[in-house]
């Protein structure tokens, strides 16, 4: 079997779409599919109408001899594809890690609800959000099965009209964070004090940083040399380094901006606790990686979060921005370092769920099917 694979994002660019992109490039052809890929990257330095012609001239010209298109985002390259499918009567198939739409509406177009809110109502929503969620729904309409991650999401798509039938869930693949030294060395080499909280996510609002950086202050009288290290960057970046100032966290709250995949691990492996306190989330694949690091989690239930944590057990969770919760369950983990090994290593078997060779024949038997083959 051949595919054409459509991707926004492709090796050595940054992003989960680049590094799936690569993991089914070098792992279908152990399946027998031929993957040829054609990266928008390739057509970003054009102004913007040409720069689609010149896509579209690519996939049509991959696609000629093609078994099916796979378009890893069902509005920047998943238009273009749809169409291109459409010209070449071949069949479509469309990746949704998130709703496109709504992204892009809380990033750029003033929406202020959840995802689950948002979706009761979506009419409610700018012209610009309409338009781009009537793209993705095209999209997905066209396609003949759309892959999404998690079975939170697929309970999403199948809100837009869409068959359940035609939804199949794939969980992402963990990439290991390869950390070779002890623990305690890394705190050492990181001068982390006790206790050190750990939170890596874009600086947007759904995040809950405001709060989180509330509830470190809570902390703090009972913890005085408590640390919050935040990971990542984002439009939030300058109010919230302004929320520590003013609250006077210049020595508790620590910004790192993105990291190194090696320096992430580091940080990560060192922390006391791994909070992710969100209201939104596909599916978590930093949650993942902490899991198989062996660091406590706390987060939210919101999105796919459940399907990954199961509270108690290899985790804890709670109500996106609920700072009482937040902090009783910061306080639980630490207040019972003994009950660690418990948690994390539940929290490790659980990860092994999403290991690639499990992740790539899911796949490859969805593709397979489309092709006709069993």
């Amino acid at each position: 079997m051949k595919i054409v694979l459509a991707t926004g994002l492709y090796p050595a660019e940054i992003g989960g779409p680049a590094t799936y992109a690569g993991m089914l490039e070098a792992e279908l052809p152990k399946q027998e599919i031929a993957v040829s890929t054609v990266p928008y990257g390739w057509v970003r330095r054009y102004p913007k109408i040409i720069r689609y012609v010149a896509y579209a001239w690519k996939l049509w010209k991959a696609a000629r001899k093609a078994d099916a298109i796979y378009a890893l985002d069902p509005v920047r390259v998943g238009l273009v594809t749809a169409w291109v499918a459409k010209l070449t009567g071949k069949p479509l198939l469309v990746r949704l890690t998130g709703d496109y739409a709504w992204e892009q509406g809380r990033v750029r177009f003033g929406i202020k609800e959840t995802l689950d809110a948002y979706t009761k109502n979506p009419g409610t929503a700018s012209w610009r959000v309409r338009l781009l969620a009537a793209i993705q729904l095209a999209v997905v309409r066209q396609s003949t099965f759309v892959i999404v991650s998690s079975y939170y999401l697929q309970s999403i798509v199948t809100q837009w009209g869409i068959d359940k039938a035609k939804i199949k869930v794939v969980y992402g693949a963990l990439y290991p964070l390869e950390v070779n030294s002890a623990r305690d060395t890394l705190r050492a080499q990181l001068d982390y004090t006790y206790p050190t909280l750990v939170s890596a996510a874009r600086l947007v609002p759904w995040k809950g940083f405001r709060v989180l950086i509330e509830v470190v202050n809570s902390l703090k009288q009972r913890y005085p040399d408590i640390t919050l290290v935040i990971i990542g960057e984002g439009e939030e970046r300058r109010k919230l380094e302004s929320q520590v100032m003013k609250s006077g966290l210049q020595e508790h709250v620590r910004f790192t901006g993105r990291l190194a995949k090696d320096t992430l691990g580091a940080t990560l492996k060192a922390a006391d606790v791994f909070v992710l306190n969100t209201a939104y989330e596909g599916l978590s694949h930093q949650l993942i990686e902490v899991m198989d690091l062996g660091v406590p989690i706390v987060t939210t239930r919101s999105g796919g979060n459940p399907e990954l944590i199961t509270d108690g057990v290899n985790g804890y969770l709670i109500d996106f921005n609920d700072a009482a919760q937040l902090e009783e369950a910061v306080t639980r983990v630490l207040s019972h370092p003994e009950s660690r090994e418990r948690i994390t290593q539940s929290a490790r078997l659980r990860s092994k769920d999403f290991q690639k060779p499990v992740v790539v024949e899911r796949i490859a038997t969805i593709l397979k099917s489309v092709h006709g083959e069993k």
